[in-house]
């Protein structure tokens, strides 16, 4: 039954059950600005089913059924690329090709492929300090830090629980929101030192702040910037769209939302740059470096390293899996997860609303039925 939409509000939209309709619905609940594909560019996904009903997740319990791993961890729709062809998909009531789906903290991922084309193409410098773009937090808690420990969180601004409740209130997630927004919130941070370049610290405001640098470096709006940089090139089927604060900037963290299929294209494109004209040079580069170049030991110092339990680094808003072939994967809150093995071509886009924000038991299963499928396909 697809989910009612009288009970979705902008106070409980990210609760169960109203997620699972507001999830579908966000322009319905936040404003948002159109990140425009191009139709005339749109790559073509060949359908060459496969069944999995025979699939089983090996669980220490025992193994679990293809469709019960997608009913217990709430999955929305999901789609599988083999060498550039669906040979899996899988919609719940109410989802449809054109459906778009908020992709929370998978955001950030899609916005670290942006900064690597507005690097490719000479607008960007990761390199650079922050201020360079936003001379507002040149005495913040972010001076000195870089656009590259923006995009691989290690920065510390070392937020106090005030500057923590006055950032939520700027992204106008919550009723209440602050009227001057994610740049009000940025440029009125007190002067004070922070501490870059060291463990892996999973901050969201990271990604935001890297917003306004694009903007910034751009010097056009970020949906428009997305759009002509990225999204028109790597061959949406749909229009993406990014919620917007009451100011009107955007909040790049979590706020795209996009239909499954171009979910899965974003994977998709990293392993078929020649498709994509100017981008042909520009993707192996990004890729090898994101696969390569992420910091073992900022990881293993970091926020999530106890938990996941795998060597791993982070790298442009992606997670790899240092086990070879190795694995990138984005991932957001609620169960959005989106994952790239290069070596087998193989894509996986997971769109869910799962009613816990973080829930360890589904991620845990979510990579083993990924580890499944590389095995299987």
């Amino acid at each position: 039954m697809q989910p009612a939409e009288s009970t979705a509000t902008h106070a409980n939209w990210r609760q169960a059950p109203h997620n699972r309709w507001a999830f579908r619905n966000i322009d319905r609940i936040l404003p948002v600005a159109t990140i425009a594909h191009d139709p005339a560019r749109v790559s073509p996904l060949p359908v060459a089913t496969r069944s999995l009903e025979s699939l089983r997740i090996e669980l220490p319990g025992g193994p679990l059924p293809w469709g019960e791993f997608l009913r217990q961890t709430h999955t929305d729709a999901l789609a599988v690329l083999l060498d550039g062809q669906l040979v899996h998909e899988w919609m719940d009531a109410g989802m449809t090709e054109a459906t778009p789906h908020i992709v929370m903290s998978a955001s950030k991922s899609v916005v670290g492929l942006l900064c690597g084309a507005l690097a490719h193409q000479g607008v960007l410098d990761p390199e650079a300090p922050v201020a360079h773009y936003v001379p507002e937090v040149a005495a913040s808690p972010f001076q000195g830090a870089t656009v590259r420990q923006l995009l691989d969180m290690r920065t510390q601004p070392g937020f106090t629980p005030p500057e923590l409740q006055q950032y939520a209130q700027s992204t106008n997630w919550d009723p209440g929101a602050s009227a001057g927004g994610l740049h009000a919130f940025f440029a009125g941070l007190p002067a004070r030192a922070g501490a870059h370049g060291g463990a892996f610290r999973y901050l969201s405001a990271n990604t935001d702040l890297l917003g306004w640098v694009i903007e910034r470096a751009a010097g056009q709006p970020f949906a428009q910037v997305a759009s002509q940089s990225l999204w028109r090139h790597l061959g949406a089927g749909h229009d993406a769209t990014i919620t917007l604060d009451r100011a009107g900037a955007p909040r790049p963290t979590g706020g795209w939302s996009m239909t499954l299929r171009d979910f899965a294209r974003v994977g998709q494109f990293l392993l078929e740059p020649g498709r994509h004209g100017p981008f042909a040079d520009f993707v192996p580069a990004w890729l090898d470096d994101v696969l390569a170049n992420g910091d073992a030991q900022a990881w293993a110092q970091g926020d999530f390293a106890a938990g996941f339990g795998r060597r791993m680094h982070y790298r442009s808003g992606w997670y790899v899996l240092r086990e070879e072939p190795r694995l990138l994967f984005a991932m957001g809150i609620h169960g959005q997860h989106l994952f790239v093995d290069p070596a087998r071509r193989l894509v996986v886009a997971k769109l869910s609303s799962q009613p816990q924000p973080q829930d360890a038991q589904a991620i845990g299963w979510t990579l083993r039925a990924v580890g499944a499928l590389r095995r299987v396909l």
